[in-house]
């Protein structure tokens, strides 16, 4: 049986290029099987159906380390990183709640048809995962040099949950973003979408098209949230493979969350209150990390009971206010 410390990463040639290996098979199904590349309306039932695969698949990953961890380094270290993979999937996936609200919020506003917005996804998907990828590394090359930079993740994240509190109910004006007027006061862009088309040529002059705004804005808002989910994740875990593995299990089943979330996303107004809250709880708990560390069963169930309590709440005011609106009616 191998010895390993509990601070080194279990990753090794194999099962990094196992877990590689069922990435780019999982995306090769989703553009060539299932056409994610083409014009295609995803129905609720289609993206609830994907959305218990994704699940099933990070859990059924999550099994398999146990039992590799399990015969290679003992019960101890696998029950250790398999804990650790699954609050940092967790955490993941509920911060990746905010991200599908972006998303609406931009498709909404560029008034993008659901058929054209799921070939956008898949490419801003395989854009998450390469900036997560290198994100990733860096962060752990940063953290095994200078142990005090996860002090300023903390106070980073710290700042970002409480600007989210503060700015929950604000919209941002995507007419005036700063990427979207510079690309149209450096390139012409024509003022209707074209199918699934990013750049059209008329006259001999190519144009962008108003899904490839759609693009750029979904990648930009890609790279914020990596910048908040990445740091979140080292809190429970400065292992690089634990960290990337449950970072992109979470985003292969990004898309099929946004197409279950696009029709209930108002019955939820309270949950971006308790993404802030989880932030907060994880900045502490980085800030924390030298006087008491706090144990990944404990964080597992603060930010699962967060969740329910801001989900429940959610629930029981639309309810209310439905109820309310019945009655004026």
């Amino acid at each position: 049986m191998t010895e390993i410390t509990g601070a080194a990463s279990i990753g090794n040639v194999w099962l990094w290029s196992g877990f590689f290996a069922i990435v780019v098979v999982m995306l090769a199904i989703d553009l060539f099987v299932l056409k994610g590349g083409k014009s295609h309306k995803v129905s609720l039932k289609e993206a609830a159906a994907w959305s218990c695969v994704w699940i099933a698949i990070a859990l059924a990953f999550n099994a398999a380390l146990w039992w590799h961890l399990q015969g290679e380094y003992g019960r101890a270290i696998a029950d250790e990183r398999a804990l650790e993979f699954l609050t940092g999937y967790l955490i993941e996936k509920s911060l990746a709640v905010d991200n599908v609200f972006v998303w609406l919020m931009i498709f909404s506003f560029f008034a993008v048809p659901p058929e054209l917005q799921r070939r956008v996804l898949i490419y801003g998907v395989i854009g998450a995962i390469v900036m997560r990828a290198g994100m990733v590394f860096l962060g752990s090359w940063l953290i095994s040099e200078f142990h005090w930079i996860l002090y300023l993740f903390g106070v980073f994240l710290l700042i970002t949950g409480i600007k989210m509190l503060w700015m929950a109910e604000h919209k941002p004006n995507l007419a005036a973003n700063p990427v979207v007027r510079w690309i149209r006061g450096h390139y012409p862009v024509t003022e209707q979408l074209e199918g699934e088309r990013f750049f059209v040529v008329r006259n001999g002059v190519r144009y962008a098209t108003p899904l490839f705004l759609v693009l750029v804005l979904v990648e930009i808002t890609d790279l914020i949230f990596a910048v908040d989910s990445i740091p979140a994740i080292f809190a429970v875990t400065t292992d690089p493979f634990i960290v990337l593995t449950s970072n992109v299990f979470a985003i292969l089943g990004l898309r099929a969350m946004y197409f279950l979330l696009a029709d209930f996303a108002d019955r939820f107004p309270l949950l971006k209150y308790g993404l802030a809250v989880i932030l907060i709880f994880i900045g502490i708990k980085m800030l924390l990390i030298d006087v008491y560390k706090i144990p990944v069963l404990l964080s597992l169930g603060v930010v699962a009971c967060i969740l329910a309590v801001s989900i429940g709440a959610s629930i029981a005011m639309t309810r209310h206010r439905g109820l309310r609106s019945d009655v004026r009616s």
